[in-house]
């Protein structure tokens, strides 16, 4: 009898768990668990600076919260999450265009968590995404469990059409500000021409906006539920477009805070995948999250964090022309955590490329994760917000080793 622990038991009596681990991507799992080397430098991870937590703020919130609410934060709370964030969020992302409620908001256990239930309301087994790309690797992860096929939507490619890109998808997925992993600003036409098609077609559009305050350069655009909701100003919103936000970049990804805010019967139905989810989100940081808005922190702090990282995304690029220019390509982002590097060399393989890296103590995460057929393996996403200026220089020089090592190693082979 084979034992219960044998990977081909669970193989052999567990399909689904079988298709799951078959899933499972080794580069993720090494870059994510690189931060444990001695020395390494992480430009991999999508991470603030741990020195911008309003850490005295914060913990005045979280006594209050334990000390005046007890009953609410300690014990269950509504699925839905508490009535008065669920306010403040209206309030914050509504407009006389774009009227909003609570019952237009869910809480979410950060925005892991909305990928997640999306996926669980709107993915049928083995049903099609058109998804941006490249994207969010932890939107692929959420979604893989139901098997699906993907549709690649390059925004920028002269001739994109979203309304032919959405036939017989279930759902579009866009991350239209300082997109994750290329930092890329998607411009106000295509946004346009996104929303037009989700009217058009009927398809439900995912717009996730984790980045959308770390703006550097330039006047804002419009969120895609804005944009939608001019096809009915100043009515109730109930159209198309799936609004995700989070708390993790903006202040602490510790609180776990994100929403949604979409139709109403939408968020009928996510509260009811939800309730078989985690039954309710942490009601000791929801209070939290609802002092820093109520107590105008966000807006406080948002400055010195936009300040610090626009000098280190400028610190990232220029180490990148001084060390590595001969070898890829990059735009400075206006905003967001990331720089996409795509190699001129079209042979470079940036999945061959990590254990160089590695090797010699610097991790980047490399574009196959970024793609949902793992076939990208040109580029690389380099993150600048968590490292100072001299490291980020640092980090690029060895990196620019790694690629001879990697060079030297293809022509020894």
């Amino acid at each position: 009898m084979v034992p219960s622990s044998s990977p081909s038991a669970a193989t052999a009596t567990r399909p689904a768990f079988a298709r799951w681990m078959g899933t499972t991507n080794q580069i993720t799992r090494t870059f994510l668990s690189a931060g444990a080397i001695p020395g390494l430098i992480n430009v991999a991870g999508g991470l603030p600076d741990p020195s911008l937590f309003p850490t005295d703020r914060l913990a005045a919130f979280a006594r209050r919260a334990v000390a005046e609410h007890p009953d609410e934060v300690l014990g269950y709370g509504p699925i839905e999450g508490l009535a008065p964030l669920r306010d403040a969020i209206a309030r914050r992302l509504g407009s006389p265009a774009l009227p909003l409620t609570r019952a237009n908001v869910l809480v979410t256990t950060a925005g892991m968590q909305g990928l997640d239930l999306i996926g669980k309301v709107l993915l049928d087994e083995g049903g099609l995404i058109a998804g941006q790309s490249p994207t969010y690797l932890g939107a692929l992860d959420a979604w893989r469990p139901r098997s699906p096929s993907f549709r690649n939507l390059v925004l920028d490619e002269p001739g994109f059409d979203p309304e032919r890109a959405f036939a017989g998808a279930q759902f579009a997925y866009a991350v239209p500000n300082f997109s994750n992993p290329t930092g890329r600003l998607v411009d106000l036409a295509t946004r346009r021409a996104l929303v037009a098609a989700a009217h058009r077609t009927g398809t439900w559009l995912v717009e996730d906006d984790p980045y959308g305050t770390l703006h550097y350069d330039g006047a804002a655009l419009p969120r895609l539920i804005e944009l939608s909701a001019q096809t009915a100003p100043g009515e109730p919103y109930a159209g198309p477009v799936i609004y995700m936000g989070t708390l993790s970049k903006e202040i602490a990804p510790g609180l776990r805070i994100g929403w949604i805010v979409a139709a109403p019967e939408m968020i009928e139905a996510l509260t009811l995948a939800k309730q078989g989810s985690d039954l309710c989100t942490s009601g000791v940081t929801q209070r939290i999250a609802l002092a820093a808005m109520e107590t105008g922190l966000l807006e406080e702090i948002r400055p010195a964090i936009v300040a610090l990282y626009r000098e280190r995304r400028d610190a990232l690029c220029a180490a990148l022309s001084a060390h590595l220019s001969d070898c890829f390509t990059w735009e400075v982002p206006v905003g967001g955590m990331f720089v996409w590097a795509l190699a001129k060399d079209p042979d470079l393989d940036t999945d061959a490329l990590l254990p160089h890296a590695l090797a010699a103590g610097i991790c980047f995460s490399p574009s196959s994760v970024f793609d949902a057929r793992g076939a990208n393996r040109r580029g690389m996403r380099i993150n600048f917000t968590l490292n100072p200026p001299e490291t980020l220089d640092e980090a690029m020089r060895r990196l620019a080793a790694a690629v001879a090592a990697y060079r030297a190693s293809r022509a020894a082979a």
